[in-house]
């Protein structure tokens, strides 16, 4: 199944010129890829086969300085990530009779069915990409879509971050409020039987600048967290340094081994800005390292990672996504 399959947008149709020509490419270029998603006048609907109702997610409406955010879209490194989560939680709570999350998320069928596309990579297992019971934060969220998924999967507590700017914390504050109901003590008798499934996951949303410790949330978080979500954030090279130090700061050291940070970008502003993020000396200088890393298409296609493909066409490399784990680089034991 393609990528953006998964969403479609609400409202009518724009009448702004630039919306038109932008909604129109596909039908002018039937290869063009759509890598955002939403507007000010359009949310977005995403369809997961696995959720007996649609997730609403809004997007920012900014102005001035707030635009450079580019939190105004959903972009399909999120849809990817979300994608990849909730089919390696299902696929996880399929083979652990101990867990529940298969049979809350199931529309019908027996308890121990398997999401229908597992997402399975050569690369790396999709059952590392279980959330269920674990700690998870997400920075540059945007529209939080893999941390929702997080929320209505099971993870143990999700923590949403992005710049503190208003705009884009009330809109995630937003998101997560529609998408994922609260466990309350109230009788369940009084919820339509095909709503989303309720949550106990302990959420949040805070404001985090990258590389800037210094407010309670972010003391709060240090080396709090077995899972993270770095979603379409490697576009501007001069914040990869800030942006490595807060993947350090929020997840586990001591006792993380099985501690994961995912980043998902795509590579609409040039191959070379995502590769300099890679940068393995330093990475290593913060105690981390690539586990896995490879590239996959929005139709599921999957090739490894290079830093060099020569001359990439701009609608050919729109199609395309880096996906990688990161981890604890473990200490090398002094030889006798």
């Amino acid at each position: 199944m393609s990528l953006v399959a998964r969403v479609s947008l609400t409202g009518g149709e724009t009448e702004d010129p630039e919306d038109i020509l932008f909604s129109a490419l596909s039908v002018i270029f039937p290869d063009e890829t759509t890598n955002q998603h939403g507007d000010a006048d359009h949310d977005v609907l995403y369809t997961s086969p696995h959720l007996p109702e649609q997730l609403h997610i809004s997007v920012t409406d900014p102005i001035g300085e707030d635009r450079k955010l580019f939190s105004h879209f959903v972009w399909n490194s999120s849809l990817l990530l979300a994608k990849l989560v909730e089919a390696g939680t299902l696929k996880a709570a399929a083979s652990d009779s101990g867990r529940q999350d298969i049979a809350r998320f199931q529309r019908s069928g027996p308890p121990t069915a398997i999401p229908e596309d597992p997402v399975v990579s050569e690369y790396c297992s999709v059952t590392d990409f279980d959330v269920g019971g674990k700690t998870c934060v997400e920075v540059g969220a945007g529209t939080a879509l893999p941390s929702i998924l997080a929320a209505l999967l099971g993870a143990k507590r999700v923590a949403i971050t992005d710049y503190p700017a208003e705009v884009v914390l009330n809109n995630l504050k937003e998101n997560l409020s529609r998408n994922v109901k609260a466990n309350t003590n109230e009788s369940d008798e009084s919820t339509p039987p095909k709503k989303n499934p309720t949550s106990s996951t302990i959420t949040s949303v805070d404001g985090h600048e990258w590389g800037k410790f210094d407010s309670e949330a972010v003391q709060a978080g240090y080396h709090a967290f077995d899972r993270m979500f770095v979603c379409d954030c490697l576009w501007m090279p001069w914040e990869h340094d800030n942006l490595r130090k807060s993947i350090d700061w929020f997840l586990k050291e001591d006792g993380g081994d099985d501690a994961r940070c995912w980043v998902v970008a795509g590579f609409h502003t040039g191959r070379p800005k995502v590769v300099s993020f890679f940068d393995e000396d330093a990475l290593a200088a913060l105690s981390l390292e690539i586990e896995a890393i490879w590239e996959r298409g929005c139709d599921d296609v999957e090739r490894p990672w290079t830093v060099d493909r020569g001359i990439e066409d701009p609608s050919e490399r729109k199609r395309w996504l880096v996906v990688a784990s990161l981890k604890r680089r473990q200490p090398t034991s002094a030889s006798g």
